[in-house]
């Protein structure tokens, strides 16, 4: 990702206004160290291998728009590791609906994933 796009970046939303997007090194440190002081240590290995396989995935992206969603939406999950928020989460349906198969499948393998994590520790 050019970092001339980086600059680029706006936010969209007036709570984001104090807050501009990481650059996506920065970002992908962050919350490897968020992971490593905020979730339990039985999820912190199935977060760490989520996180890196899906920025290694989008290494190559040059469209901005996705940059920026990606990063954005990487970010806010950043915002709720860091705050705790992210225990008592849950999707609306909205946001659901906002979501392609492909992504719908991806959370349910992740689900199971988690699934698996929770009972092999129990």
């Amino acid at each position: 990702m050019r970092p001339s796009i980086i600059r680029m970046i706006r936010p969209r939303r007036p709570e984001r206004a104090a807050e501009p997007v990481l650059p996506p090194l920065a970002l992908y440190k962050a919350i490897l160290r968020a992971h490593v002081h905020k979730l339990p240590a039985e999820l912190r290995p199935l977060g760490d291998q989520y996180v890196k396989s899906e920025f290694k995935a989008h290494k190559s992206i040059d469209n901005p728009l996705h940059i920026i969603g990606f990063l954005t939406q990487w970010q806010d999950y950043l915002r709720n590791i860091d705050g705790g928020s992210w225990m008592q989460g849950k999707m609306s349906q909205e946001e659901l609906d906002k979501m392609s198969p492909e992504q719908i499948g991806q959370l349910y393998e992740l689900m199971q994933e988690a699934k698996k994590a929770g009972s092999s520790q129990a």
